[in-house]
């Protein structure tokens, strides 16, 4: 072992975490925050599995095969494959940083950086019907103000697909019903910001809750002061509602959380004929890729694109559509 890759490996963490990733690399605070607690769990694995502590462990002890064996030590404690892979992707980002400041950790990065993705089932994750929705939506009193401030929370989530951290960061300001064209800044991951209509039953619940003397649209008191609600209590508040409309409607999801809205949104745009990139603009999406995992199509959808692709095909005729042979098959659940 080298006497560069001798180096602690935790010595740079706090230079990657705090400065680097939100000042330089322009990461959110979400994401830096998801990158501290994956290395806080990797620093665990060293202490508690490899007995090795944070004044020990060196860039030199933490190869391919010390992060493949973290690997399995997550596997075997129940994580699914998405979680592992999150945590292997900060191990792996942190240590492109270390090399790009000394290159003699290079072919530890590169080597790390070579581990495969953690294979898992697929699970399908669920979104709101139409009914349950409605259910929801009208499960707050908007004979107060604390059902007023909910339901205006309810419809802008799902109205404008946002993320919740787009949601509480959300200011009087940025919130224009009074606009001709009734529309919210958003601002998102990178401060990028972006601007998403309203309809006018939105701005009319929107408009009952807000008032002048506002900064943030939702807010809680601490300490005597009025400050940027928590995503933690719109979780508690999307849960309260949820809980409420099961008891009449079944299709209600349990659990129900703030992302499945944004999940049901974009797949609802895109299922009555939004185009994807409008879908992928208005979620905030720096790639269309991503959209596309939210953007499913109908069962309605595949049988009209089945029908119309079959449509006028006779014998001797060549299907015009053979172009597309993958997606046909993919839409009949082959490979």
């Amino acid at each position: 072992m080298s006497s560069r890759t001798r180096e602690l490996f935790f010595s740079r963490t706090y230079d990657w975490l705090e400065s680097y990733l939100p000042r330089q690399a322009g990461r959110s605070d979400a994401t830096v925050e998801s990158y501290r607690d994956a290395l806080t769990m990797f620093r665990r694995y060293v202490r508690d599995v490899l007995r090795r502590g944070i004044g020990e462990f060196s860039f030199g002890e933490c190869d391919r095969d010390c992060v493949l064996g973290w690997v399995e030590h997550m596997r075997a404690e129940g994580l699914a494959a998405g979680t592992c892979n999150q945590r292997v992707a900060a191990v792996k980002s942190y240590l492109n940083y270390a090399a790009d400041a000394d290159v003699a950790l290079t072919s530890l990065a590169l080597s790390v950086g070579r581990i495969p993705p953690v294979k898992g089932p697929q699970r399908v994750k669920e979104n709101l019907s139409e009914a349950a929705l409605k259910a929801i939506l009208s499960a707050p009193d908007p004979r107060t103000k604390l059902g007023q401030r909910d339901l205006a929370m309810l419809c802008l989530l799902y109205e404008t697909g946002m993320r919740l951290s787009e949601l509480t960061g959300l200011t009087v300001g940025n919130t224009l019903v009074e606009h001709e064209s009734p529309h919210v800044y958003v601002v998102g991951k990178g401060d990028k910001e972006r601007p998403i209509g309203l309809s006018d039953e939105t701005v009319a619940q929107v408009r009952r809750h807000m008032s002048v003397s506002q900064d943030y649209l939702f807010y809680a008191w601490h300490g005597g002061t009025r400050n940027r609600m928590c995503s933690s209590n719109v979780q508690r508040i999307v849960k309260k509602y949820a809980d409420e409309a099961r008891k009449n409607c079944p299709e209600v999801p349990d659990p129900c959380y703030p992302h499945m809205w944004r999940r049901t949104r974009a797949t609802d745009l895109y299922q009555r004929g939004t185009e994807l990139a409008l879908v992928s603009r208005i979620l905030g999406h720096a790639s269309m890729e991503t959209t596309k995992v939210y953007a499913k199509p109908s069962m309605e959808m595949m049988r009209e694109a089945m029908n119309s692709a079959s449509n006028g095909i006779g014998a001797g005729e060549q299907a015009s559509w053979e172009a597309d042979e993958d997606l046909m098959a993919r839409l009949c659940g082959l490979r």
